[in-house]
């Protein structure tokens, strides 16, 4: 198998998100990010543990690390002469290094860092790599996220479970418009919706909600993952609709998510930013959406409307 090539660059720790921001535009997937500054906030919040590994608690919390990693076939000169040039521009101290690494390694990287997780009071997200863990008495979703973003961690999607499991009692139907990984969707039905559709139009995502599907044992009909636009690959209503995106989108899927509701559904929007809040509620009431709950967690928002 060819190697991949590791691009690693030390910056100082406040320049992080801009330096991420700009190596993002090297790569059109997923980099990974090593950033110390809130260890032991983050390892509470995403793990629900207070043991933190000696080596990382050890970590020099002034300095982050962004990796890159580029397929046999991309050039790594060109991806630095790009991330020199635009980070001299910006001003950012940085260093360089150019490692060997095998696919495998970079894509299991950021597994040490994801650990059974309950959210809501019903569910427990449980990575497929991980044996040993008590649901008590809640669901388990069983989540293989792969490349694929939506893994449960994130404040939006968390927001997003939160909701929708005060919004299932027992045989809606729902929809999940970017679905990802299919978290929401398959939550919905550990939650006791007896179908769920989801639409994406990222192939990996499809590809990877269709895999976790099966791992959870919900296949067709009564889970369906399309991938797509959603006006041409989803037909009938829905008692939910949810969509866990980005302001942008959402605002453009308020113009056609009517369409697939019933007269009682109910629409639960999440991925949004406070600074954005005017700017979609603008759009929830130019398309005849009424706001019936508002959710707000560290800076971002979910809705849910009718």
């Amino acid at each position: 198998m060819d190697s991949w090539t590791e691009i690693k660059i030390e910056i100082d720790a406040d320049n992080i998100d801009l330096a991420s921001d700009i190596a993002q535009m090297t790569v059109p997937y997923g980099i990974y990010i090593e950033d110390y500054r809130t260890l032991e906030e983050e390892a509470m919040e995403i793990a629900h543990i207070d043991l933190i590994d000696e080596d990382l608690l050890a970590k020099d919390r002034t300095k982050g690390y962004v990796h890159i990693y580029l397929e046999p076939e991309m050039n790594p000169a060109e991806a630095v002469a790009f991330l020199t040039e635009r980070y001299t521009a910006a001003g950012i101290r940085f260093e360089v290094e150019t490692l060997v690494c095998k696919r495998e390694d970079w894509q299991n990287n950021w597994k040490q860092f994801f650990k059974p997780m309950p959210v809501g009071n019903k569910l427990l997200i449980r990575p497929t790599w991980e044996d040993e863990y008590d649901a008590g008495d809640r669901h388990v979703l069983h989540l293989e996220p792969g490349l694929a973003f939506g893994t449960g961690s994130h404040d939006t999607t968390r927001l997003c479970l939160e909701t929708l499991e005060t919004y299932i009692h027992g045989g809606e139907s729902v929809l999940d418009l970017g679905c990802g990984s299919g978290i929401l969707a398959l939550s919905a039905l550990l939650f006791g919706a007896s179908t769920a559709e989801g639409v994406d139009i990222d192939d990996i995502a499809v590809k990877t909600a269709i895999e976790n599907g099966e791992t959870n044992g919900f296949t067709e009909p009564q889970y369906k993952i399309h991938c797509g636009d959603m006006t041409e690959k989803v037909t009938g209503k829905f008692d939910v609709v949810v969509a866990n995106i980005v302001a942008d989108v959402i605002i453009l899927f308020c113009q056609n998510a009517r369409q697939f509701m019933k007269d009682d559904a109910v629409f639960i929007v999440s991925g949004i930013i406070d600074t954005r809040e005017d700017d979609v509620l603008k759009a929830f009431e130019d398309n005849g959406f009424k706001v019936e709950k508002r959710i707000e967690s560290k800076g971002w928002l979910c809705f849910v409307l009718k």
